[in-house]
């Protein structure tokens, strides 16, 4: 029996199906080390198109972990997120469940 098994009963022990794809990890990384981002922002800070990263914060938007806000209308709008408290939850529970699996505390 290995290490994560051991301490989650499974091989893929507490990851959340949801912030574990690599484009969502990274955003929720990036959202957990700051108050607000702006989409502009992350999607640098990702460097993939304006349409992957809608898609990947509607799924943390869907799943509660993330906040949106919108301002404005037409070019001067912008979007800015932010991790939610579950968000917040979910994401610290999910950095545990790796630091188990890859044996580190």
């Amino acid at each position: 029996m290995s290490e994560a098994e051991r301490t989650s009963g499974s091989g893929f022990g507490d990851l959340d199906p949801v912030i574990h794809a690599p484009k969502r990890l990274v955003a929720m990384a990036v959202l957990s080390s700051a108050d607000q981002v702006t989409f502009q922002f992350l999607k640098e800070r990702l460097g993939i198109a304006d349409s992957d990263l809608s898609k990947q914060m509607s799924a943390l938007e869907a799943a509660g972990y993330v906040a949106v806000h919108k301002s404005g209308r037409g070019r001067g709008a912008s979007t800015s997120f932010k991790l939610t408290r579950a968000g917040r939850t979910a994401y610290r529970a999910h950095r545990a469940a790796l630091q188990a699996l890859l044996g580190e505390d």
